[in-house]
C-alpha cells in the first residue's frame, strides 16, 4: 500500500507510460507529442505531464546528503491531490528554484517542517540553492525516503540533462461521464506501441505488481507468509498429535462405548478451531503492537485493516485444520481391543 501512495494522490482518469517503464520512481520517459496525439479521442478533455526524477537533498544541520524523489508538475493543472497540498503554495512553485517538500520524509532530511515556520528555508537540491516554500503529506516509499514537488520549468532547471519533450507520466483528464476503460482502449489504438494507456486503477495495480512479483521485497513477504504458516502447521500437529497421544486409551474407551471415528475427529478439529481463535486473538494484538513500532523505525504507515483481519484468520484457521487432519491418522490408532 505504502508502494502506491503516490500513484493514489494523482487525479486524472487515464495515464500514459513509456513502454518500458517498470516501476514509478524508476520510470522512463516517452515523447511528449503522445500527450498531444491523445486529445484527438473523443472524450479527452486535457493533459499534463508530469517528470519524475532523484536528486540529492543536503540536509540543513548535518549537511549529510539524502536522495528526494522529484516531481515536476504544471501546478495549475489539477493533477496533484496530496494530502495537505494547498493550491496558494502549489501556484508559488512557478517562482524560480522554488519547491514545496514532503513533511513525512525521513528525519534524515532535516528538520524542514520546523524550520518553515520562521519563513522560507533555503536548501540545496542536485547541487543548486533552492527555496522550500510549503509542505505535503506523502511520506516514504519502498523505492523512496521522500519527496519534493516543483514545477516542471523548476524541475528541467534541477535536471539540466532532461528536456521538455520527454515525459515520464502522461495523465489525460476526461469529459463528465466518460468512461475510462473505453478511453484506454481507444489510445491504445492510436498510439504507437513505446506507450501504454492505464486507467487510474490499472496503475495502481501495475505498480503493486512491480513489489510484488519483480521486486526482492515481495518475494521476502511472499516467504515470510510461506514459512509462517509451515511453522505454525508443525507446532499445531504436534501440540495435537502430543494430546491424542496422552489420551489414546480415553479414545479407545470412547470407542468401545460406540462412538464413530467421525464422532471423534469432530472432536479433534474442534480442539483445532479453539487453537486458532485464542491464538489469533492475542497474536493480533501483538501485532498491533508491531505496527506501531515498525512504522516508528521505517515510516511507513502500517495499519491494521478489516481485510487483512480476515486474511490472517482465514490462514491460520485453514492451518490448524490441515494440523488437525493430520493428527487424526493417530486417532485411528485408538483400537479398544489393543487397549483392553
Amino acid at each position: 500500500d505504502s508502494a502506491v501512495k503516490l500513484q493514489t494522490g494523482l487525479r486524472a482518469e487515464v495515464y500514459l507510460l513509456n513502454r518500458t517503464t517498470e516501476a514509478l520512481w524508476r520510470s522512463v520517459s516517452f515523447p511528449r507529442a503522445r500527450l498531444m496525439q491523445a486529445l484527438a479521442v473523443p472524450g479527452v478533455e486535457r493533459v499534463a505531464a508530469m517528470y519524475v526524477g532523484p536528486a540529492q537533498w543536503r540536509n540543513p544541520e548535518t549537511h549529510l546528503k539524502r536522495t528526494l524523489l522529484i516531481l515536476g508538475v504544471d501546478p495549475f493543472s489539477g493533477l496533484i491531490g496530496f494530502e495537505g497540498l494547498r493550491p496558494e503554495q502549489q501556484a508559488l512553485t512557478t517562482q524560480r528554484d522554488t519547491f514545496l517538500f514532503d513533511e513525512r520524509s525521513k528525519p534524515d532530511f532535516g528538520p524542514v517542517p520546523r524550520m518553515l515556520q520562521n519563513g522560507p528555508v533555503q536548501g540545496e537540491l542536485g547541487g543548486r540553492r533552492v527555496d522550500i516554500v510549503g509542505l505535503f503529506r506523502l511520506g516514504p516509499t519502498f523505492g523512496t525516503e521522500g519527496h519534493a514537488l516543483t514545477s516542471e520549468v523548476n524541475f528541467l532547471r534541477l535536471f539540466p540533462g532532461r528536456s521538455f519533450s520527454q515525459v515520464d507520466v502522461g495523465a489525460v483528464f476526461l469529459k463528465p461521464g466518460t468512461d475510462p476503460a473505453q478511453v484506454r482502449t481507444q489510445l491504445t489504438a492510436l498510439l504507437p506501441n513505446d506507450v501504454i494507456a492505464l486507467t487510474h486503477a490499472e496503475m495502481v495495480a501495475f505498480e503493486k505488481r512491480y513489489w510484488v512479483q519483480a521486486a526482492p521485497i515481495g518475494f521476502v513477504f511472499g516467504m515470510g507468509v510461506v514459512i509462517g504458516v509451515i511453522v505454525g502447521c508443525v507446532i499445531v500437529y504436534q501440540i495435537l498429535f502430543s494430546d491424542i497421544s496422552r489420551h489414546i486409551s480415553e479414545y479407545a474407551t470412547l470407542k468401545a462405548m460406540g462412538y464413530s471415528n467421525a464422532y471423534l475427529s469432530k472432536v479433534v478439529m474442534g480442539e483445532s478451531l479453539i487453537l486458532a481463535v485464542l491464538g489469533y486473538i492475542p497474536g493480533w494484538i501483538l501485532g498491533l503492537g508491531l505496527y506501531k513500532l515498525a512504522s516508528a523505525q521505517i515510516f511507513i504507515p502500517l495499519t491494521m485493516t478489516p481485510e487483512k483481519t480476515a486474511l490472517v484468520f482465514s490462514l491460520i484457521f485453514g492451518m490448524c485444520v490441515f494440523s488437525g487432519m493430520l493428527a487424526l491418522r493417530k486417532l485411528r490408532d485408538a483400537n479398544p481391543a489393543d487397549m483392553f
